[in-house]
């Protein structure tokens, strides 16, 4: 493979590129998938390929092959210069590569148990595991078990005019959803676990049945849960949903090709404050956090180190995230952003681990300081949009009276803008967690999914929009 990329880097610069970018890989994609203790889906591919982007005379060009032949490879150097070329001809703006530091050598994954090695028979017990104890917990009360299985592992290759780097690659998830019915009323909620893990991640507070036994018991709450509330309250929200905030709600807003446009409101705000002390936004390739990695960036897609990026520090924008394209529009050094599906597509400025910070409380102590509020945990899906606002319906939520836990909600929402929510924090606890996932990822100019990760600690604000059936 590397002596395939050498050989496009070479043609390229033969051809007169200023700098050719080859990139390839060689990917294993299993995934499996259960309903009801029966198997209903098992896939298996293997991604090959190679991709180049050239750039010339102030513009790029990316040309692509599954052919694995020099005669191939050649060509789609050749290409991708006529390419950048052609575009050269017709773009105002030239721009060329920012200096870097490049990555060199081999970045290896380390873990007990590659997820390679396990069974098929393994991961389906595993899965029917699951689906056992959600099926114990929920009682007569369960309608249905979903339960899914994936992992992509392999190596990705990148050779280009000043870097060469061999990155392992891997990502393995399991995850449980269960809906419970009553009368003419349903519930549903889930659990799941993932990001650049062995096998044995799934055990201890993410085996199966402690997963598969959640998902039962947070949608039987939700059954029987109260009507959610309406309009602003105090609130706490987990370490799930603050990461959701991070990446969807403002990590998108930091971006510099977005910022660049003028689009993003972050646009002209480096060194002011938008946000409360309390507020600091961190983006990185490689997180140091047991037991929850995310997903694991060591370089980027441009052969760039994936150094650790503070975005918003303290309440005060000190950062965007940076390819070498746009670092070169902005006149600063790239941050390791530069990132793409797989080989077929060209990197564009993507974020890798996006996440808050923690503080210092511990749960109980965020729960008393919040007195009385809104718990709200994870997220079944929403909306955010270019402006800052955004809407996110969370996984669960709970009303909390005199610091205490009293009742479940059947449904609540999240809703306001980033920039209202970062100035609301008033406090956080003290555990990191990062969270990331086979199935999903970011979806950014259609490249999906791109494998991330976010996630932070618990977050006290003291007040946030809550949309719902209004109470009484």
């Amino acid at each position: 493979m590397e002596d395939l990329l050498a050989l496009a880097v070479r043609a390229g610069e033969e051809a007169g590129a200023e700098l050719v970018e080859a990139r390839g890989e060689d990917i294993t994609v299993f995934s499996m998938r259960s309903e009801k203790k029966t198997v209903k889906l098992v896939d298996y591919k293997r991604i090959v390929g190679v991709g180049v982007r050239v750039f010339a005379d102030g513009a790029t060009g990316y040309a692509y092959t599954n052919m694995l032949t020099r005669e191939a490879v050649r060509e789609a150097a050749v290409r991708a210069f006529r390419i950048a070329k052609a575009a050269s001809r017709h773009t105002k703006l030239r721009l060329h590569p920012a200096e870097c530091k490049p990555a060199r050598g081999t970045f290896r994954v380390e873990v007990r148990r590659h997820p390679g090695e396990a069974s098929i028979d393994e991961k389906k017990e595993a899965l029917h595991a699951g689906e056992r104890e959600a099926e114990e917990a929920a009682g007569r009360l369960l309608a249905t078990t979903i339960s899914r299985y994936g992992e992509a592992y392999g190596w990705r290759y990148l050779v280009s005019s000043d870097s060469e780097a061999r990155v392992e690659f891997l990502v393995a998830s399991m995850g449980f959803s269960v809906v419970c019915k009553e009368g003419g009323e349903m519930a549903d909620a889930a659990d799941s676990f993932g990001g650049t893990v062995g096998f044995e991640a799934f055990t201890g507070e993410h085996s199966p049945e402690v997963m598969g036994g959640n998902a039962a018991r947070w949608a039987l709450e939700k059954l029987r849960g109260v009507k959610p509330p309406v309009g602003k309250h105090r609130a706490l929200v987990d370490n799930r949903l603050a990461g959701v905030l991070a990446h969807e709600s403002f990590g998108h807003m930091s971006e510099y090709d977005f910022v660049a446009t003028g689009g993003s409101p972050l646009a002209g705000k480096i060194g002011q404050r938008l946000g409360s002390s309390e507020a600091t936004v961190v983006d990185e390739g490689v997180v140091g956090v047991e037991g929850y990695p995310g997903f694991r960036v060591p370089c980027d897609d441009e052969g760039v180190e994936a150094r650790r990026v503070v975005i918003l520090e303290e309440g005060v924008l000190r950062s965007y995230l940076h390819t070498r394209w746009t670092a070169s529009l902005a006149g600063v050094e790239p941050t390791g952003n530069a990132r793409a599906v797989d080989y077929t597509f060209e990197p564009i400025c993507r974020m890798r681990n996006t996440y808050f910070t923690p503080g210092d409380l511990t749960l109980e102590e965020a729960l008393e300081q919040l007195r009385n509020g809104v718990y709200a945990c994870g997220t079944a899906g929403g909306q955010a949009n270019f402006d800052g606002s955004f809407m996110f319906k969370a996984t669960r939520g709970y009303l909390v009276e005199g610091g205490e836990v009293k009742a479940a909600f059947k449904d609540v929402a999240i809703l306001g803008h980033i920039l209202e929510f970062l100035r609301n924090i008033e406090a956080k606890t003290g555990e990191l967690k990062v969270y990331s996932s086979f199935f999903g990822g970011c979806g950014k100019m259609g490249q999906a999914p791109l494998y991330v990760g976010l996630g932070g600690p618990h977050i006290l604000v003291k007040e946030a929009m809550f949309g719902g059936e209004r109470v009484g």
